[in-house]
């Protein structure tokens, strides 16, 4: 940097420092109840965690019972000692005093943080922010008014955003004639040159649907109710500010922009701005794309740039994810891209007219001196701050550059709690430029450093990265391969691609593969698109008896060879067949978007969990592959080793083709087994594909053989076969429990007890429990319920509310259900598509009626086509005792089910034959540990939806009627495939004995 504009910088923000110098933000002030619990924050990370999650609930504790409650579980055991006294004083004497103590503490609390709440938003409603704004402007500042609240699970919802927007305009323009202009200029412009009336507005929240994957789609949903709002906006002279969310609205968002500033419409009216973050890594790339765009048009932009609000939540899901980081992850590195940026942004003010959004003294001096070296004039660039923080920033700011725009939230508390606590996690991080100047005394030397030498400075004080952690074989530690990211506009070019290529081979002849050969035989079961039945995706030779008596035969003769090759050797073989699902992963999910109905992102997360498999197991068997010393005494060897059963049979399921074929199959191939495979006849092109990356990875001929065939006809033949020595299956109860039962007789011939692997599916109930959010609880319930058409073992087929938010919990949820879109699963539009096949469509019909029948229909959502489109049914009014609450349906119909207390929610989840999944939404600590306790299921989610399992992260199984077996996923799977075996050695000769590491010679 210019070293002369280096030393003005510095030079401007000590001034800046001297004219606020005393003085603290509201937040900081420890003379009020606010700024001693922040204080308090600030110095204990837990009591920090548990003060945000109450703020985060307190909205929902509507009775002083449950407010009394929460406030004991939150405060009362964590970390009592530690926390603020009045709220020590309110968890205490809520015990000692009883219910009038606890009761007016509670109020007090509430009225405290309600305050808080309050302080950061101009009103609850378009009149009080309407009174806040005339204010605002009386001091001199002026505004960008935020309607709160982006949330939307409903189209209903969705247009009540854009309602609440017309509402406050329409409040404002009343008293807009009696604003006086800012800055004195004799125009209606503030300073001559913005427009009085500014808005801001979050986009997603104006359609419900909104997703990366429909891009087009998602960008024309917000466009219909974006345009009413920047139409009255530009009728009373006013500017428009397009916020900038969540990452995977950006591209969206930018894309949103450029089509709103080309609309013929407002093509000749410039007041219309879009948001910057200076975290994300991409932003100068957007910067130069949004210039270019701006010059190519010939038309003036506006840019609010900011540091960015949500770095907790785009860091923890991309490495959730995995997906790499897409901000920086130092605040140094934020700062520096925001000098730069800003720099960027100046050296076009001739059509970009700029507004910088901070509260670093650092930044502001940064912007205000870089624009006068490049002699900006003032009317080209504003500054912004957030309303109800950083007081005294902004009052020295308004008095230095006069240019000040409050960005001011409005609304109910309920979503106004959310924006609290995502202001308190910024004023309270270590890292905050207001806490580091207001509360831990920063010197001003470090405050105005250039975060170029703050970067520097904090590097050279690190250690350098270790190397990536190896396992034992030489492989790396496994890590799950990363979900599908559709903000990539590559990926969403690649699907109609791949679909393209997959119909373009519909029709084709599929053969079995015994022994690696191919063979055709005169039976054939064609595989249909369900969504269009006349499309043929396959017709696929079917094997008789007497191919399943040639494919165990071919297993037997190759499993001696296979079974002692090193178990580096096969695990060698499913690392290559990784790479290769790898390669193809989204050829392998158009086909199933096409043979079974998958939308996209399940489709590809199916082959995603397959090569998770693949790569979990194979580093499984390595592990295991060694063998363990058991004790330790003296004079003798004791080795536990593994080794393989011989030809199993792996009997697979059509709604997860890849993922549950392929895991059963490289767990029974990579311990050293044989493999006779058949496939779901509603999904054999799939199964051909797993056969097909087994032969290219080099697995030996007779180890994998592709058998599809007519249960009807083969199943029994295959499981009661003398030389299958085990059937690893995935399907419906009732098919399991036959296989078992045909698996435990003994049969001429037999050597081996026949052992069964059974997963078998599930009636799983989410909990939503009074104090929920239900912006994630509904979400979250719908897409565990009606994914892939609920035929997933894991869906959601009951929801058990709680009395008190019943009401609330079941509106939003039918509003939501009433939003989605319906059709070809091909069309990333759709959130629900057809079911598998025409017997699948007529069960759920079937239990429609039932559903009629037992309760109140809530939803009944039916798509017209010739596909197997079943309805999609909520119905409520459901008891423990009814078919609905008792028996799989394997199809999207939910049932609701009312409970008055949260021990009774339990009693009814678990009062079915089935545990395979369950969810618990909750924000009481007491519940979700009553929940973990007694909420008896395979798997239990808390706070998300409950399907999506990942290997190794969220082993997969359930227990009584849901199956059999060890996880799915997990450390102990592969031992199911394995006999174990013990060789004991007497070591002593003549005496003598030789010494092992680890011998105990006295104990």
């Amino acid at each position: 940097m210019d070293q002369a504009l280096e030393s003005r910088i510095v030079a401007r923000g000590k001034q800046f420092f001297q004219s606020i110098r005393g003085e603290a933000p509201s937040i900081f002030n420890k003379g009020f109840w606010t700024g001693k619990v922040m204080d308090w924050a600030m110095k204990n990370e837990d009591f920090k965690v548990q003060l945000f999650r109450f703020v985060d609930v307190l909205p929902y504790l509507t009775t002083s019972d449950a407010l009394k409650r929460h406030i004991e579980e939150y405060f009362t055991g964590h970390g009592a000692a530690d926390i603020p006294a009045v709220l020590k004083w309110g968890a205490e004497k809520s015990g000692m005093f009883g219910g009038l103590a606890a009761a007016v503490m509670g109020k007090a609390i509430r009225s405290n943080i309600e305050g808080m709440a309050k302080g950061f938003i101009i009103g609850q409603t378009a009149k009080e922010a309407v009174k806040s704004i005339k204010k605002l402007r009386k001091d001199g500042f002026a505004f960008t008014v935020d309607l709160l609240g982006e949330a939307t699970m409903s189209e209903a919802e969705a247009d009540a955003y854009r309602d609440g927007y017309l509402e406050v305009l329409a409040a404002i323009a009343k008293e807009q004639p009696s604003f006086s202009t800012l800055g004195g200029g004799k125009t209606d412009l503030d300073w001559g040159s913005a427009p009085r009336v500014n808005v801001s507005i979050k986009p997603s929240a104006l359609f419900s649907q909104a997703k990366p994957v429909d891009m087009e789609g998602s960008i024309a949903g917000i466009l219909s109710r974006l345009v009413p709002v920047y139409r009255a906006t530009r009728a009373m002279g006013g500017a428009l500010c397009i916020d900038m969310e969540a990452l995977k609205y950006k591209d969206m968002t930018l894309e949103l922009f450029k089509r709103l500033r080309t609309d013929k419409e407002f093509r000749d009216y410039p007041h219309l701005s879009v948001v910057l973050q200076a975290y994300l890594k991409d932003t100068e790339r957007d910067l130069a794309d949004l210039v270019a765009f701006a010059r190519a048009e010939g038309l003036p932009i506006g840019i609010r740039l900011v540091k960015g609000a949500y770095w907790d939540f785009e860091t923890v899901v991309a490495k959730q994810m995995g997906w790499e980081v897409p901000v920086w992850t130092k605040k140094p590195e934020t700062d520096a891209a925001y000098e730069r940026l800003s720099t960027e942004i100046l050296r076009h003010a001739d059509i970009v007219y700029f507004q910088a959004a901070s509260h670093n003294i650092r930044s502001i001096s940064h912007v205000m001196e870089t624009a006068a070296a490049l002699g900006v004039p003032d009317s080209r660039y504003e500054f912004q701050a957030l309303f109800g923080m950083a007081e005294p920033v902004r009052k020295g700011l308004l008095a230095v550059a006069g240019r000040v725009r409050l960005y001011c939230p409005y609304g109910e508390l309920l979503p106004g709690m959310a924006y609290l606590v995502r202001r308190l996690l910024e004023n309270t991080a270590n890292e905050s430029f207001l806490r580091q100047s207001f509360a831990d005394g920063q010197t001003e030397e470090l405050l105005l450093e250039n975060p170029l030498a703050t970067l520097a400075r904090e590097t050279s004080t690190t250690c350098p990265p270790s190397s990536p952690p190896v396992s034992r074989g030489g492989l790396t530690r496994f890590a799950n391969h990363p979900m599908p990211d559709f903000t990539v506009a590559d990926l969403r070019a690649a699907f109609p691609r791949a679909l393209a290529e997959v119909r373009a081979d519909f029709g084709r002849t599929i053969p079995l593969v015994i022994g690696g050969k191919e063979i055709l035989t005169a039976d054939r079961l064609a595989s249909v698109n369900p969504a269009d039945p006349d499309e043929v995706v396959a017709q696929v030779c079917q094997a008789g008896t007497a191919e399943i008596d040639q494919a165990v035969a071919a297993a037997k003769a190759a499993f001696a060879g296979w079974r002692d090759a090193a178990p580096e050797t096969r695990a060698a073989v499913l690392i290559k067949a990784a790479a290769i699902a790898r390669e193809r992963i989204v050829a392998l999910s158009a086909l199933q978007v096409l043979e079974v109905g998958k939308q996209w992102d399940q489709a590809y997360a199916d082959v995603a969990e397959a090569i998770d498999f693949l790569e979990y197991y194979a580093r499984e068997m390595v592990r295991l592959g060694a063998p363990r010393r058991m004790g330790n005494q003296p004079g003798e060897q004791n080795r536990l080793f593994y080794e393989p059963k011989g030809p199993v049979a792996v009997i697979a399921p059509w709604n997860f083709p890849l993922a549950i074929a392929c895991g059963m199959s490289a767990a029974a191939v990579v311990v050293g087994n044989c493999v006779v495979f058949k496939p779901s006849g509603l999904a054999s092109a799939v199964g051909y594909g797993l056969c097909g990356i087994f032969r290219e990875a080099g697995l030996p001929d007779g180890v994998f053989n592709f058998c599809p065939g007519r249960g009807s006809v083969m199943g029994d033949h295959l499981v009661e076969h003398p030389d299958i020595t085990m059937i690893a299956f995935t399907g419906s109860m009732d098919v399991g429990l036959r296989i078992m039962e045909k698996a435990s007789r003994v049969v001429p011939g037999q050597a081996y007890c026949k052992r069964v692997v059974a997963e078998m599916g599930g009636k799983n109930a989410i909990i939503i429990d009074d104090d929920a959010d239900l912006d994630e609880a509904v979400s979250s319930v719908l897409y565990s319920a009606f994914g892939f058409q609920g035929q997933k073992c894991s869906a959601c087929s009951r929801v058990i509310v709680l009395e008190p938010i019943y009401e609330k919990f079941t509106a939003r949820l039918k509003e939501a259900a009433e939003s989605v879109k319906i059709g070809p699963s091909e069309d990333p539009a759709n959130f629900m598509g057809p079911v598998v096949d025409a017997s699948q469509q007529k069960t759920v019909a079937t239990y429609a009626d039932i559903a009629r029948a037992e309760g109140r229909i809530l939803v009944e959502r039916l798509c017209a086509g010739k596909g197997f489109y079943a309805p999609m049914v909520i119905v409520e009014g459901i008891k423990p005792e009814h078919r609905l609450a008792q028996e799989e349906v394997f199809g999207p119909i939910l049932a609701v089910m009312k409970a008055k207390t949260f021990d009774e929610a339990i009693d009814i989840a678990n009062s079915t034959r089935f545990a395979l999944t369950g969810g618990v939404f909750s924000r009481s600590p007491k519940n979700l540990e009553s929940a973990k306790k007694r909420f008896r299921v395979g798997n239990l989610y808390i706070n998300r939806n409950i399907t999506g399992a990942l290997v190794e992260r969220q082993p997969f199984g359930g227990a009584k009627m849901s199956g059999v077996g060890s996880k799915a996923g997990g450390p102990d799977y592969l031992l199911q495939f394995m006999d174990p075996r013990v060789v004991t050695e007497n070591t002593i000769r003549r005496g003598f004995t030789p010494i092992e590491e680890g011998d105990d010679w006295f104990e």
